[in-house]
């Protein structure tokens, strides 16, 4: 029997693993990896064939983000997770918060404003239409905090505490709309805070930190809500095929949980990124001190040096 047109799921055996696992592509989301796959590469390429270099981890990083993607919505955890909260919970976590960071540290928009060819004198090609996105209004706007963190947040509640999340997973369309929109509130997110592309905001390190714990904790509290719940809160997994042997309520405290502790998995991820880019902006600075150290003779120290000798001369 078909569940909303997305393929055999009410006949769907016990879930294991292996299961879940096996191949059941999504044609949205294939073509969809694909292609990003396929433009990253051909920068990739663009760059080396011209002698340029481009670092093997941003690759590496980007490729396993895409990957991930596929994962999540082109084996059976997609058929799964119509009409399992868990398996739902595990797409969404990694979807919205694993996926976007591996992407990020890919570097895709530096790649792609190094590999475009510059339009002529008055023309705007792709990589400068691509500039006027990067500093438009717009982009100002959804990547603020200010703006992140609430839509961050509303993501949980206002969609599984209310009926829009039983309305988007009554078809096909909305299940992708919103599959889409995680990944989307994910970018938005983490690339103010640990992303390595150019982007309208970009506060200290400090403050960072600050914004990804401003939003980490709601993720907790969501996962507490479903694990403490006492009957099922949403209506989709209320009435699971009998052919899964699960009790809706089991599966939605397991669903609570998998969000509950997939909070601690992206806190870390950022940390380790955003401490080593710290560690790499210092460096920088401190070789740049030094060329400039080299280039004027190094003036301060010399004024320094002078401005010692006079207090000595007065002192006599």
């Amino acid at each position: 029997m078909d569940h909303s047109g997305h393929g055999m799921t009410m006949d769907l055996p016990p879930f294991t693993l292996g299961r879940g696992l096996e191949w059941s592509a999504d044609p949205f989301f294939l073509v969809a990896c694909l292609v990003g796959l396929g433009l990253y590469g051909w920068g990739v390429v663009r760059l080396v064939r011209r002698g340029d270099k481009w670092p093997v981890g941003r690759t590496v990083a980007f490729v396993i983000g895409v990957l991930t993607i596929a994962l999540m919505m082109c084996t059976r955890l997609n058929d799964y997770g119509m009409v399992m909260f868990s398996v739902h919970m595990v797409q969404h976590m990694v979807i919205s918060m694993v996926s976007p960071i591996l992407v990020l540290l890919g570097a895709p928009i530096t790649l792609a404003l190094r590999a475009l060819p510059t339009a002529g004198r008055g023309r705007k090609g792709p990589r400068e239409l691509l500039l006027m996105f990067l500093h438009s209004r717009y982009m100002r706007i959804v990547t603020h905090p200010a703006f992140t963190i609430p839509l961050f947040i509303a993501s949980l509640y206002g969609l599984y505490f209310t009926p829009l999340f039983d309305t988007l997973m009554g078809s096909k369309p909305g299940h992708i709309a919103m599959m889409v929109h995680f990944f989307a509130v994910g970018l938005v997110f983490f690339w103010p805070i640990m992303g390595v592309d150019p982007g309208p905001h970009r506060p200290g390190y400090l403050m960072r930190m600050l914004e990804l714990f401003a939003g980490m904790p709601f993720h907790a509290f969501f996962g507490i809500a479903l694990m403490m719940a006492s009957e099922p809160m949403v209506e989709t997994f209320k009435n699971p095929p009998a052919s899964l042997g699960i009790d809706a309520l089991s599966d939605q405290n397991a669903a609570g949980g998998i969000a509950w502790a997939f909070s601690e998995i992206p806190s870390v991820l950022v940390l380790v990124a955003l401490l080593f880019q710290w560690y790499a902006s210092d460096q920088r600075q401190a070789r740049r001190t030094d060329r400039a150290a080299d280039r004027d003779g190094d003036k301060e120290l010399e004024a320094y040096n002078a401005y010692l000798a006079s207090l000595n001369t007065q002192g006599r």
